[in-house]
């Protein structure tokens, strides 16, 4: 999963309209154990091209013992969550254990899931989130080719 990935997919939340956006995701080394993460979203033009920033995060993927993944991630607005996982043969993914949220955050968001999956060469991503007035439910999905 090494290097920048990026691609367009759809988004969805109770009260809002299904729409479009383009994603970037981005795993780097610097030779340490650990994997720098970065996610950006953005509304699409008609060409489905990035336009306006809508939602960002980042941190640090670390590999524990057994396939167990550990990750650190903060968005744009605060929140700050740690999430863990099992690496299996062609997917990751990881579930909230903590959040932690600035009283003024945008979103009362309380956990995820975060799902990779590499299916014939394309990255698979999706976002399922809860909030204080949601339970856990699908948010962001997208199919993103290696840039």
């Amino acid at each position: 999963m090494r290097g920048r990935w990026e691609g367009t997919g759809y988004r969805q939340w109770p009260g809002q309209d299904k729409s479009e956006f383009f994603c970037q995701v981005e795993f780097n080394d610097n030779g340490g154990p650990f994997l720098h993460y970065l996610c950006q979203t953005f509304t699409v033009d008609a060409e489905l091209r990035p336009a306006e920033p809508l939602w960002m995060e980042g941190g640090f993927w670390r590999p524990l013992a057994d396939g167990v993944i550990e990750v650190s991630l903060s968005t744009e607005d605060g929140v700050a969550e740690l999430l863990y996982g099992k690496v299996q043969p062609g997917r990751i993914e990881v579930v909230t254990d903590a959040v932690v949220r600035p009283p003024q955050a945008a979103v009362e968001y309380t956990g995820g899931r975060r799902l990779y999956g590499n299916v014939d060469g394309k990255l698979l991503w999706s976002f399922d989130r809860a909030t204080t007035q949601h339970e856990l439910q699908s948010w962001m999905w997208a199919t993103l080719v290696r840039a």
